[in-house]
């Protein structure tokens, strides 16, 4: 791989790390503390740690993981357009499938994206000439 390749995939990665943060943070609340995205061939994979808000940490603890493991998957079910728009525009690829899964024990969640072509629609990433109204 030569250095302009890993310095664009570098950029990426952080991108997506980043934004993926910066989405769950408005969402919950609460963002996770430690985010690390990894892009190998059709793959992209982020990785994040502290997840939890403090009310979920307290409902873990009294034993009512299933209920946040719902909340969480509603969510990102929800909220799937959104993750796959981040991807798509960092890597500049069709994301094909998203998956989403959280370890409530060591507070974990993994993002998980297949990409397939090259999007070369970029329509509705980037503003269109305002309209008069």
């Amino acid at each position: 791989m030569e250095r302009g390749d890993q310095k664009q995939i570098g950029n990426a990665r952080a991108e997506i790390a980043t934004r993926i943060v910066r989405l769950q943070s408005e969402y919950y609340g609460k963002g996770p503390t430690k985010a690390k995205a990894y892009i190998t061939e059709d793959v992209v994979v982020v990785v994040l740690e502290e997840t939890f808000t403090k009310a979920e940490r307290t409902l873990v603890e009294r034993g009512e993981t299933e209920t946040i493991q719902q909340i969480r998957r509603r969510f990102q079910q929800a909220m799937a357009d959104e993750f796959k728009s981040i991807v798509e525009q960092a890597t500049g690829r069709v994301v094909r499938a998203f998956l989403s899964e959280t370890n409530l024990e060591a507070d974990v969640s993994v993002e998980f994206f297949l990409l397939g072509e090259a999007r070369t629609d970029m329509h509705g990433f980037e503003p269109g000439p305002s309209r008069p109204g």
